[in-house]
């Protein structure tokens, strides 16, 4: 350690500003690895830009910004728990008993002591120089000692910084606030509303729902006043309701409600608004709710808010960490064996995030060969190289940098040791069996800001589905990897292997001609049938665990994994549809099949298992039955254009290609159910616009949303706006591709992104009418390969334990090689399942994942190599 000593450059100190609000401050972590202040060595937080960097002699993150940024002056933080506080004594009062759900924010003062040291890298370049301020120039020498932060003879300019620096909000923290809060703003439908007059409500314990006799979860109408339960929310430990709230909005428009029981005296309360279908902040609340004698200064909190029950319902859905027989299952540790931590229902990118890291591609991009032993301080090559040339000036901004350090710290086996402490009170930990070792498991909260922001949903703490996430992070590292290639080809790119060609045969029943349509997909969603189990069969039949007002939970008829191949992609799913054919029929029918163009390197399977029910999108726990051994996709292959066969004519010259029109009421209906827009477009436009009671059956449909012209030649409508061109332009594709993808798309800046990739082969030209019919000379082939045999092999599964798509908990399931025997599935025996639990990481027992594999929402088979001797 270098001595401390004077500096010759501390009076650049006086140029250094403090952190702004809007500044991130990473002091708790490595932007481009997980070491933190808690180890030996601390963070050092960059006093320019404020990026946090470890000083491992390994992958030098310090010494690599200092010498990429020219930063001279760093701050070591490094934090240790304060001891812990003897038990209350014989004569001290017991604590308070908890008679509500709360999370009571702890400081970390109360905590954790930090000791700060100001590091001149100029003086050092190779380990920075622990330096304090010259005393013949320094002006208010003293000795502090304040928030539990050791300042030892430091200048007040010094501490300034260090000031700055331990009280601003750091980016970790940042984060773990919006976990528990969410923004919340007024609308015009609170702030304008207009009351009718009413009379007082009943008083509390009297009111029930003006449709029903339910007591609780009532939500009061601001407008009229009238009284109606909620849905049902959060499964057993959320509220029951039957909508009768909603349905008065959907017979009255009158949008505002408040939900009794959650008013406090100091003007808080869950208000929600049907039209916007969100939550509300309402300024003129107390006003209002006087409008209906109800005098807010004596009002006491009876019921949980919806975030409490959301809390309580994703930390009730834990997956057992025991076997069968009552035993403790055996944890790992080691690489490819650490966990994450649940952030606030992250679970879904968990999840996601095991399951891809897990495959040999995306370890082989980003880390190295499986096959290579490696020790816990081995850095990668690319890494290290990406490290020097990255173009971002903060790696917590380079996607590329995230993905190298989630890479480093599942795989390399660092941060999975077991941790011989009792774990801090942690209200998103998992419970483990008592004298279980245990993980503390990695927090890559900077990963998830950066995938997620911009977007809606994503961008969020709330739960989310895990499907959706997969498709979303594969579209996010598209984009990046696109511009950063300059719009090169992506072979090599992990991303890939997901990639299929989706063929779709439409042909007409009047002329019988043919058209052929191949899309670029990642995800296969199968439709489940769900057929009841009757009751005297063993189906609903009543848990008497449950109380007596629970209705019993329906079960169903398992079903072949087999057989939801076969309804999309066989001769059972062939579809009659109305056609306006283009070669002459006039109106008549059409026969749409689907197939598959090429086959995945790795299979991700999507079990869509979700129906409405009362307006809340609920789970349906059908049984899916895997085949015994390898599954066998050869018969769904498609063959594409045959010799006799003659093609439509794709109709480019005599339509226009306009954005389809959908009824606002029955979109506004589906929203209000929380299902994303594009999919309640599509589920209307798959009915025809029929109305949400039949689009409610085709909100998970997964096909592009098709312009009227039934031509990818020939879109035209609204000239694009030119930010948006530039946008897309911006992301390495050119004017002429980004115009013809918002053409396509209506005009969508996210559907466009889609479009394009879908389309990688198109140069953004729009063929003359005399082409159209003409096939494309050098069209690219679709991704994938259509060698037989087409065999695969289970590799992991994503469950979701939970009624709703809006809540619940998910887990990964996953097969690592080199533990011990397999199951049905794993017939060469070279693998054994691990159940990845957030932070838990477990040996699963056989008959947990022979269930969970039953019910589980994501399948991923990789591909099994033919060998010469099956060939």
């Amino acid at each position: 350690m270098a001595s401390i000593s004077s500096c010759p450059h501390q009076s650049d100190l006086s140029k250094l500003q403090q952190p702004k609000l809007s500044q991130f401050v990473h002091r708790e972590e490595c932007t481009q690895c997980f070491d933190n202040q808690d180890g030996d060595a601390g963070v050092d937080v960059c006093l320019v830009c404020f990026n946090g960097s470890c000083l491992g002699q390994d992958r030098h993150h310090t010494r690599t910004h200092v010498f990429r940024s020219g930063h001279s002056f760093t701050l070591n933080v490094k934090r240790a728990p304060k001891p812990k506080p003897n038990s209350r004594g014989d004569g001290d009062e017991p604590p308070a008993k908890m008679t509500k759900l709360a999370i009571i924010q702890e400081r970390e003062e109360d905590k954790y002591e930090h000791r700060t040291t100001l590091k001149c890298w100029k003086c050092d370049a190779e380990n920075g120089k622990e330096i304090t301020t010259d005393s013949s120039t320094a002006s208010g020498l003293t000795l502090l000692e304040s928030r539990g932060i050791g300042f030892t003879c430091l200048s007040t300019q010094t501490k300034r910084l260090t000031d700055g620096v331990m009280q601003a909000l750091s980016s970790a923290r940042q984060s773990e606030v919006q976990a528990w809060e969410e923004e919340i703003t007024s609308c015009e439908h609170t702030l304008l509303l207009e009351q009718l007059p009413g009379g007082s409500i009943p008083a509390e314990g009297l009111a029930h729902c003006a449709s029903c006799e339910l007591t609780s979860n009532l939500w009061l109408c601001l407008t009229c006043g009238a009284l109606g339960c909620g849905r049902p929310q959060y499964g057993d430990v959320g509220a029951k309701g039957n909508g009768h709230a909603l349905a008065h909005f959907n017979a009255t428009q009158h949008p505002v409600c408040v939900k009794l029981g959650t008013i406090t005296p100091e003007g808080g309360a869950d208000i929600y608004c049907y039209a916007c279908n969100d939550a509300r902040l309402n300024p003129e609340l107390t006003r209002h709710l006087s409008t209906f004698g109800i005098n807010i200064a004596s009002q006491t909190k009876t019921e949980k808010s919806m975030t409490e029950l959301q809390i309580e319902q994703n930390l009730t859905f834990d997956f057992s960490l025991t076997a069968e027989d009552g035993s403790a299952l055996v944890p790992l540790f080691g690489p490819g064996n650490t966990g994450l931590s649940n952030l606030g229902n992250s679970c879904y990118m968990a999840s996601v995030l095991q399951t891809l890291f897990s495959l040999p591609a995306f370890q082989e991009r980003y880390y190295l060969p499986p096959s290579l032993g490696v020790s816990p301080n081995f850095v990668s090559e690319d890494a290290s190289t990406h490290w020097l040339t990255c173009n971002q000036s903060l790696p917590a901004d380079c996607l590329e940098c995230q993905m190298f350090k989630v890479a480093d710290g599942l795989l390399s086996g660092r941060y999975s040791k077991p941790h011989t402490e009792q774990p801090p009170a942690d209200p998103l930990a998992h419970s483990a069996p008592e004298h279980t070792p245990w993980q503390l498991g990695l927090k890559p909260t900077g990963f998830k800001a950066l995938v997620g922001k911009g977007h809606a949903e994503f961008a969020t703490m709330r739960q989310q589905d895990a499907e959706e996430f997969f498709g979303h992070l594969l579209t996010v590292l598209r984009r990046f990897n696109h511009q950063t290639r300059g719009g090169a080809p992506a072979e090599g790119e992990p991303t890939e292997i997901f990639a299929f060609g989706l063929e779709q045969r439409l042909q007409c029943q009047g002329c019988h001609r043919v058209r052929y349509r191949v899309d670029n997909m990642d995800v296969l969603s199968l439709g489940v049938p769900a057929q009841e189990v009757p009751e005297e069969e063993g189906g609903s039949a009543p848990d008497s665990a449950k109380p007596d007002n629970v209705p019993a939970k329906t079960k169903y008829a398992p079903v072949a994994l087999e057989q939801c191949l076969g309804l999309l992609l066989g001769q059972t799913g062939q579809e009659m549809l109305e056609y306006q054919c283009e070669a002459g029929c006039g109106k008549t029918y059409a026969v749409r099949q689907t197939q598959l163009a090429t086959f995945p390197e790795v299979l991700v399977l999507h079990a869509k298992k979700f129906q409405l029910k009362n307006w809340v999108p609920t789970k349906l726990d059908i049984p899916i039955i895997l085949p015994e051994r390898d599954l066998i996709l050869d018969q769904y292959l498609g063959q594409g254009l045959q010799p006799g066969e003659q093609e439509l004519p794709d109709g480019s010259s005599s339509s226009t290609g306009s954005f389809p029109q959908f009824d606002a009421e029955a979109m506004g209906q589906l929203e209000a159910c929380g299902f994303p827009t594009v999919r309640c477009q599509k589920a209307l436009l798959a009915t025809g616009n029929a109305g949400a009671e039949d689009g409610h059956g085709g909100v998970d449909i997964d096909d592009p949303i098709p312009v009227n012209s039934g031509s990818s030649g020939g879109a035209s409508g609204p000239e694009p706006s030119a930010d948006h061109i530039a946008m897309l332009a911006d992301m390495g594709f050119t004017s002429a591709q980004a115009r013809k993808a918002l053409l396509e798309t209506g005009g969508d800046p996210e559907r466009a992104v889609d479009w394009l990739f879908n389309h990688p082969d198109d140069t953004g030209e729009t063929l003359p009418p005399s082409s159209s019919s003409a096939p494309a000379e050098g069209k690219k082939s679709p991704p994938g390969s259509t060698t037989l045999p087409a065999k695969y092999r289970l590799k992991a599964f994503i469950s979701h334990k939970g009624p709703s798509v809006h809540s619940g908990h998910y887990v990964a399931h996953i097969r690592l090689r080199g533990l011990g025997p397999g199951d049905a599935m794993d017939v060469d025996g070279n693998g054994e399942w691990v159940l990845f639990n957030d932070e838990k990481v477990v040996v699963a027992d056989h008959g947990s994942v022979e269930e969970l594999k039953k019910l589980a929402y994501m399948y991923i088979f990789e591909r099994v190599q033919a060998t010469p001797s099956s060939m």
